[in-house]
């Protein structure tokens, strides 16, 4: 009887000791899948932490860049290096070269070719550029960065010219004229060559110099974490990659939150020290970012009419991506590829606009286009969708005229304020979901937000809009589908590291030559703003938005002729 009780014994202490075991092992096991679930950022430094990290990173991860992992078909493998040589910049010689070598606008100098000859509307003005550097010598190697306009300022006119490197430190400018009377030149170099090489550099190896961020909730608990296209270093991360278009998107994992309970994103903000001391000299804003070149002779001619006063078809083409592709004159853009009615009272915009659902998709610059329409058709009223202010969704409802007016900001990179995580949605996306038809109408840009990367994660991301915009017009063709371009702003030293012109004017090359070819229509921004003799703004004035509104309108209510 005794041993019965004590074989009773042991076995409840065995089960005894089992239940701790188990207990132990329960409690071991949570702690590491709480560990596993979560993650780090990279604002952690406490050893404990840096010990449970290491525990669940079995192997080292490499750094996520997208744009060099994704596989391309053979198609669009030749298109991109296509675009890329397009895009190619200048080499300059090899070795260091001293600032006192690099371009001075002030020692540069223009003159017009042939200035007294007898000039006439439709004719073509051609301006040389001569670069020296701050010793007054010639440039040897070409590679700056250039813009040029003819302008009459009593006129309020104005129009963009083309340039060519000469690769030897001349530059030729080929101006169209398309008004009479006194036409002034003005040249401008945006960047010297050797601060474009500097550019090509930061671009290539700085993806990270604007850095993003994501908020992480549950309940009363929170965290913050860095985000990006790519992360460095071999901490875990939440791979936020959109399943539809493989647009690649990180954040470092949170320390105890899942991936899930994401809520936010948010522009995180800009790295520091990105120059050597040396480089620093090419970027000084009195010196040498976007100064003018004077001439050397006369910088304006006198420009006689036609013999005929039919002006409306002297300045036509039939080449869509022709150079200048319009012009101002008495402050109203006229453009040279298509007709443009002038939209100047909002009974004609509302006219026009009437039965109509109008997506905007893109940043702030086509944001504004959402706020000139809503400000200037008085039945559309803005409906609040309790957005963060800046940054949207917003929706605009005209009951009367049954008109419906929408905004959305296009998914990530973006360097908005705060943005829901619910709300990051990328155009592709978007469009995917619109039926389409001769009531919809459609306007896109894309551009600002991408300046900080690679060329190839923006021909990505235009490559996956491209082909939702081919598949709308397939099920849809009587479906109107604008492009706003970039377009030219205020630069300083630091804003020329992150949103250079020069920057810009390589996207949207890319872009004009991706969405060339399909049935789409371009408001030329990039010309709108540079035409014209307000100073240049990210955020054009209302006087080139309206502008940029008529040429708009011009396409989803075509002028019969």
């Amino acid at each position: 009887m005794w041993r019965d009780s004590f074989r009773l014994q042991i076995f409840c202490l065995l089960m005894a000791v089992l239940a701790i075991v188990v207990l132990v092992h329960n409690f071991f096991q949570l702690e590491h899948l709480d560990d596993d679930t979560v993650s780090g950022s990279n604002w952690i430094t406490e050893n404990n932490v840096e010990r449970s990290l290491s525990q669940t990173t079995k192997t080292a991860r490499k750094p996520y860049c997208g744009y060099k992992q994704q596989t391309l078909s053979k198609r669009e493998q030749v298109e991109q290096e296509s675009l890329l040589a397009a895009i190619q910049w200048p080499e300059l010689p090899d070795g260091k070269i001293a600032f006192v070598q690099s371009t001075d606008p002030a020692h540069s100098d223009f003159v017009i070719v042939k200035p007294s000859r007898l000039f006439k509307v439709g004719d073509q003005l051609e301006v040389l550029v001569h670069m020296k550097d701050f010793q007054g010598k010639p440039k040897q190697y070409g590679g700056d960065y250039l813009q040029a306009r003819i302008h009459s300022p009593l006129l309020k006119a104005g129009a963009t010219g083309k340039i060519v490197d000469c690769h030897n430190g001349l530059y030729k400018v080929f101006f169209t004229l398309l008004w009479p009377g006194e036409v002034k030149i003005s040249v401008s170099l945006v960047h010297p060559s050797e601060a474009i090489r500097v550019l090509l550099r930061l671009r290539e190896e700085r993806p990270d110099r604007v850095y993003f961020k994501s908020s992480f909730k549950s309940g009363r608990y929170s965290e913050t974490t860095e985000c990006n296209i790519c992360l460095p270093g071999d901490l875990p991360v939440c791979n936020f990659t959109d399943l539809y278009t493989g647009e690649p998107w990180f954040c470092y994992k949170p320390r105890k939150l899942p991936c899930a309970s994401r809520i936010s994103h948010a522009k995180g903000g800009y790295q520091k020290g990105l120059l050597t001391r040396e480089e620093s000299l090419f970027f000084q804003s009195d010196v040498n970012i976007k100064r003018p070149i004077l001439s050397s002779g006369p910088d304006s001619v006198i420009v006689k009419p036609k013999a005929f006063t039919d002006s409306s078809s002297i300045d036509r083409t039939e080449d869509s991506m022709a150079s200048p592709s319009g012009y101002y004159y008495e402050d109203q853009w006229r453009s040279r590829t298509h007709w443009i009615h002038h939209f100047n009272k909002s009974d004609d915009i509302t006219k026009c606009l009437q039965g109509k659902v109008i997506h905007l998709f893109g940043d702030s610059t086509i944001r504004q286009w959402f706020e000139y329409l809503t400000a200037s058709v008085p039945d559309l009223v803005e409906f609040n969708l309790g957005s963060p202010k800046n940054v949207g969704p917003f929706m605009s409802v005209d009951l009367k005229h049954n008109i419906l007016l929408k905004f959305r900001c296009h998914g990530p990179p973006i360097r908005f304020s705060t943005v829901f995580s619910s709300e990051l949605h990328y155009i592709a996306n978007e469009l995917n979901g619109i039926v389409g038809g001769r009531n919809t109408v459609i306007a896109i840009t894309i551009w600002s937000h991408f300046s900080t990367f690679p060329v190839e994660v923006y021909i990505r991301r235009l490559r996956n809009i491209r082909r939702s915009i081919i598949q709308l017009l397939d099920r849809s063709p009587k479906t109107s589908i604008i492009i706003r371009t970039a377009n030219v702003q205020e630069l300083g030293p630091e804003v020329s590291l992150f949103n250079s012109d020069w920057y810009s004017f390589q996207l949207d090359s890319v872009m004009r030559k991706m969405f060339s070819g399909i049935a789409v229509h371009f408001v030329d921004a990039w010309e709108m703003s540079l035409a014209h003799y307000l100073p240049h703004n990210l955020h054009p004035k209302e006087i080139i938005v309206k502008n940029q509104i008529n040429a708009f309108l011009s396409y989803v209510c075509p002028l019969q002729t």
